[in-house]
């Protein structure tokens, strides 16, 4: 029988000796992923439909609704835009920042070719340049309302006319609005003529009386009151602006014209423009009938020829 005896030294105090150190494995870094995507042998297109609503369309309507939306729309933004002109200069005049004379011819020229570029925002129903003319017949009815004195709207008397007369809103002015009203009407967008002939009579002639005021001393021999300097601004300017405008038109495609005749047809228009703005005959009719008259005449022969 074997007997052992454990003094406090051997179980307080443990013996290592006889003890087994196993060391840790080296450290290795962790597997790698790898994502491999697969491609098809015969990839498949995707192909998108996608049905598109003109914007003034609303769900549910008809296309002839939504052209009248479209049209009426229209006709408020560009009556909106009208207004806001002769308010804007006549806020200028009353504070004296440009004369009356320059702020009518301003109001002249900026009214008419703005009313020219606006016909594009119309839709392409026939009905359209109806809606376009509702525009200058507003303009005329207010012309009318307050030429007759039953009205009184100081800031549209000083904007339009010469010596702040309300009966001159009856002459010049109303026979502007109306020529802009008729060729909306009779010729439109898709025609040269009615184009040509509202760029000069607003910005030939408009910039041909702002120069000839200010740097017209060399008077005309068979017409004092017009200048050679107010003649051959009207010259280059109509010719400029009638390009400018049926380039505008040729790009949105609306007309499509042999530019090489176009500037020619133009160029012919512009002279007789001019040359009828020279001759003594305002008193007996007014520029705004006679340069429209004659541009149209000529631009009606040139361009069906």
């Amino acid at each position: 029988m074997t007997h052992i005896f454990l003094t406090p030294s051997s179980y307080l105090i443990p013996k290592f000796s006889a003890v087994r150190h196993h060391p840790l494995p080296p450290w290795k870094p962790p597997p790698t992923v790898t994502f491999r995507f697969l491609r098809a042998a015969h990839p498949v297109p995707l192909r998108l439909t996608l049905t598109l609503r003109p914007y003034f369309v609303p769900c549910g309507l008809s296309a002839t609704a939504g052209d009248l939306l479209h049209n009426a729309g229209a006709t408020a933004g560009v009556l909106a835009g009208a207004y806001t002109l002769v308010f804007a200069f006549d806020n200028l005049t009353q504070r004296k920042l440009i004369e009356q004379s320059l702020s009518r011819k301003l109001v002249h020229i900026l009214s008419g070719l703005l009313f020219l570029i606006s016909w594009p925002i119309f839709s392409n129903s026939t009905e359209a340049r109806y809606f376009a003319a509702f525009v200058p017949f507003v303009n005329c009815l207010r012309l009318v309302v307050n030429g007759l004195a039953l009205a009184s709207d100081e800031g549209l008397v000083k904007s339009v006319t010469r010596k702040g007369d309300p009966q001159e809103l009856l002459r010049g002015p109303l026979y502007y609005v109306v020529i802009l009203m008729l060729c909306a009407l009779v010729f439109w967008r898709e025609s040269p003529i009615g184009i040509v002939s509202l760029a000069t009579m607003c910005g030939g002639d408009g910039i041909a009386d702002i120069i000839g005021r200010r740097f017209g001393s060399v008077k005309i021999p068979y017409n004092q009151r017009k200048s050679w300097m107010g003649s051959i601004s009207m010259l280059i300017f109509g010719f400029l602006i009638s390009i400018g405008m049926l380039y505008y038109y040729s790009v949105l495609g609306y007309i499509q014209l042999d530019w090489s005749r176009t500037f020619q047809r133009v160029a012919l228009v512009s002279l007789v423009a001019t040359v009828v703005e020279s001759l003594p005959i305002t008193e007996v009719v007014d520029d705004n009938i006679s340069v429209p008259l004659a541009t149209t005449t000529v631009a009606f022969l040139s361009f069906s020829s």
